[in-house]
């Protein structure tokens, strides 16, 4: 199965989700121009860190507030989206929370991010989410994970098992570790054998400048597109079936020895 991948390398206006969200649409209205199924939006795209507000600028929940807008930009389009968004949670609290949208406007795989990135007080401000998202999709089976999570390969091990093909990645991921964010997306494609397709952000806040540098990588390594450091949309087509056949080829899966790792 071939799936054309649109990335909104995007800059992020700090905390004004209505000057974001129009950037989000511009990008989604490209995407389709361009034929892409689905649009991959940075991490916390309608807000950036602005995380001192995170109880007042997140969305009630995933079918409202900036959620809700985002269900309307894909069904205006007809294009899938995913993301991340500060929504809260079921116990009310704020979380940084990804999902995929469907060209019908549905909300599908609600992902919290696991590991709260400290560096940039996530831990002070947001709730943990506490399971991973392997979701169903048209084109095969697709996982969620946010930025800081590229840095556990347990979780993206964990998608490999359970039969992803894909996994998207939004991020704010800063520039001076930009390297890390190239070789770990990389890796995590190539140790478990699955497309890496990572969207991170460019521009500045407050604490912070962001290195670009989004990608869609292959299950073997391969760079399918790589981005720069400034706003871009990096569009490119994926073989998700090539995941599956070097599974066959090369049976890392199965060839592992779970029991001895403890």
């Amino acid at each position: 199965m071939k799936l054309t991948i649109a990335l909104a390398q995007m800059d992020i206006v700090l905390g004004d989700v209505k000057a974001n969200l129009a950037a989000a649409a511009d990008y989604a209205a490209e995407a389709a121009r361009q034929g892409a199924e689905i649009l991959l939006l940075p991490e916390l795209f309608s807000t950036g860190y602005d995380l001192e507000r995170a109880q007042e600028l997140a969305a009630p929940d995933m079918e409202h507030g900036a959620a809700a807008q985002v269900a309307a930009l894909a069904r205006d389009r007809r294009i899938w989206i995913a993301g991340s968004l500060l929504a809260l949670d079921a116990a009310g609290r704020p979380a940084n929370t990804a999902a995929f949208w469907s060209p019908q406007g549905e909300c599908i795989g609600v992902y919290r991010k696991i590991h709260l990135f400290r560096l940039m007080q996530e831990h002070n401000y947001l709730a943990a989410g506490e399971a991973a998202a392997t979701v169903g999709l048209p084109w095969g089976t697709s996982a969620l994970a946010i930025c800081y999570d590229l840095r556990f390969p347990e979780l993206f091990r964990r998608y490999a098992l359970h039969g992803a093909e894909i996994v998207f990645v939004p991020a704010e991921w800063p520039a001076p570790r930009i390297e890390h964010w190239r070789v770990l997306c990389r890796a995590r494609a190539i140790e478990n054998q699955v497309v890496i397709a990572a969207c991170n952000r460019v521009g500045s806040d407050a604490a912070n400048t962001f290195g670009g540098r989004s990608a869609v990588i292959g299950p073997g390594g391969e760079i399918l597109v790589e981005g720069g450091e400034g706003e871009a949309l990096l569009t490119v087509c994926a073989d998700l079936s090539r995941a599956m056949a070097l599974r066959h080829g090369i049976p890392i899966l199965q060839d592992r020895r779970p029991e001895l790792y403890n």
